[in-house]
């Protein structure tokens, strides 16, 4: 009896003191974990838990500060570092010791929006990124790191995402964001220091998920999207039990049309569902995959999102630069680069959305558009020719994000003038000059004021493009590039594709 009491009373104690030591425990955000490369050239902020006033020392690089512990939660910042491939240990020392090995120093660039950034290396969408087995086999680049985050929603802001870090190798890659990856490995080539990949990135999700909800609710025009939110919430358990009560008849009857349809060969009717859960709509995908990474110290974004917001092209042009402005607030580092790829061309994909993009482009500063009118497939929305995607957000952060004085867009309309029967067509973004990449100049439309538009020839007239149609005497408008899946041929001779534009807007 005494073996027995003595047995429970030394479980106890274990119990008790693993508890308290677990308690104890200084734990930082997952972003500080092996494998991290922390941005160069700013104040470094690093962040976790531990108990009420807890003293916490974080040391790296022969730096050392210390801070209290408030309401359960410390924050220090580290002095700008300096760019280093070799990699060394972060301390972390509060009532336990954590070190953590392998921390480089570079350029931090999240990589998010949806499939086709999310599209990695190693899989099929359905075609393989092309040309994906050279380039995995030539992944040989460890300083180049992706942290990534699981595709989570909550209906309230999360402090950690729980993600971790992976160095680039030939058994790693496949997991990386493909479009991250050629961006990233532009970069490296360019400038030799690590690289830090944040992937957040979900198929499918509108712009609305990612943008903060408080933001979304400060907009007259976009507080209807967190209202219509609140209503499903607050509806979805009627909605449920309801579909519950009506399960049994619903699908005997869907037993039966989908017989008599057979037969009749025609469409199979969709097989009856529950309701879904509305939870993480509005911010849902920001409070997140987002709010746990700030304020971690970054150079900028790249982003690839807008094919869920097709059909809503008016409201995309307010939503994407209101997400744009709240990120930026958020993470408190000023105004940093936000780049961004055009919505690839698709048999689907309306240019309307396209043209919403180009909206946020000319509304909000220190962004770019990387044009991807000629890395389409017309049958495929997710077209597996990534590279070029990679490499014009490589060369548009080299001009925004490092000053470097090179072209970073291809031609953009920038004003017409109308000469008789020609319109003439002036760009900015011309770089060395115009140029058709085979034969005529295609994809170019002029109409009179009846907007019936005619396919032209159009002609380069030096850093200019002159359209005009025998047939209309005196041409109002001109479209380039407009519709779903355009074919064009214009560039200038940095090797970008023109912007398609049309001017009918009145």
């Amino acid at each position: 009896m005494k073996k027995i009491m003595l047995k429970c009373f030394l479980s106890c104690l274990y119990l008790i003191n693993g508890c308290l030591t677990v308690k104890a425990n200084v734990k930082p955000n997952t972003l500080f974990s092996k494998n991290m490369v922390l941005q160069q050239g700013v104040k470094v902020p690093v962040w976790g838990k531990a108990d009420e006033g807890e003293q916490v020392t974080v040391s790296f690089a022969g730096q050392k500060v210390s801070t209290i512990t408030k309401q359960g939660k410390w924050m220090v910042e580290l002095k700008p570092l300096k760019a280093d491939e070799s990699p060394k240990k972060l301390l972390i020392e509060g009532k336990n010791r954590i070190e953590i090995d392998s921390v480089l120093v570079g350029e931090v660039w999240i990589c998010s929006g949806q499939s086709n950034m999310e599209m990695v290396l190693g899989k099929s969408w359905p075609l393989p990124i092309t040309n994906v087995q050279q380039e995995i086999a030539n992944a040989k680049y460890p300083s180049i790191r992706q942290f990534s985050i699981q595709k989570r929603v909550s209906d309230t802001l999360v402090w950690d995402a729980n993600g971790s870090w992976t160095a680039c190798d030939t058994s790693t890659a496949k997991n990386f964001t493909a479009v991250g990856y050629f961006f990233a490995r532009d970069l490296y080539n360019h400038f030799h220091v690590p690289i830090g990949l944040i992937f957040a990135a979900w198929g499918g999700t509108p712009a609305e998920r990612w943008t903060p909800r408080d933001a979304l609710s400060a907009d007259t025009g976009l507080k209807k999207i967190v209202d219509a939110y609140n209503l499903s919430v607050k509806q979805y358990p009627l909605e449920r039990a309801k579909y519950k009560e009506e399960e049994a008849a619903l699908l005997a009857k869907w037993v039966a049309d989908t017989l008599a349809a057979s037969q009749a060969h025609k469409t199979i009717p969709r097989k009856p569902s529950a309701p879904a859960n509305p939870l993480g709509g509005a911010g849902g995908i920001y409070n997140y995959m987002i709010n746990p990474i700030i304020p971690y110290a970054i150079k900028g974004v790249i982003w690839y999102q807008g094919e869920a917001d097709r059909d809503k092209s008016e409201q995309y042009k307010r939503l994407f630069p209101t997400l744009i402005n709240a990120w930026r607030t958020n993470f408190g580092q000023g105004q940093f680069p936000f780049l961004f790829a055009m919505i690839a061309p698709w048999m689907n994909q309306s240019p309307l959305i396209r043209e919403a993009q180009l909206f946020t482009l000319s509304k909000v500063p220190n962004t770019a558009m990387a044009s991807t009118i000629d890395c389409g497939d017309s049958l495929n929305i997710h077209p597996p020719h990534k590279q070029p995607v990679g490499a014009r957000l490589a060369i548009a952060a080299r001009a925004l994000a490092y000053n470097e004085k090179i072209e970073f867009a291809g031609p953009m309309y920038d004003s017409e003038k109308i000469v008789g029967n020609k319109i003439e067509i002036t760009y900015t973004h011309v770089g060395k000059g115009l140029e058709s990449k085979s034969g005529d100049l295609i994809g170019f439309a002029i109409a009179g004021e009846d907007k019936k538009f005619i396919p032209v020839t159009a002609v380069i007239k030096g850093n200019r493009v002159e359209v005009s149609h025998p047939n209309i005497s005196s041409p109002k408008y001109v479209r380039f590039g407009w519709a779903n899946f355009p074919k064009i041929n214009l560039y200038n001779k940095d090797g970008l594709p023109a912007v398609p534009f049309r001017t009918d807007k009145d």
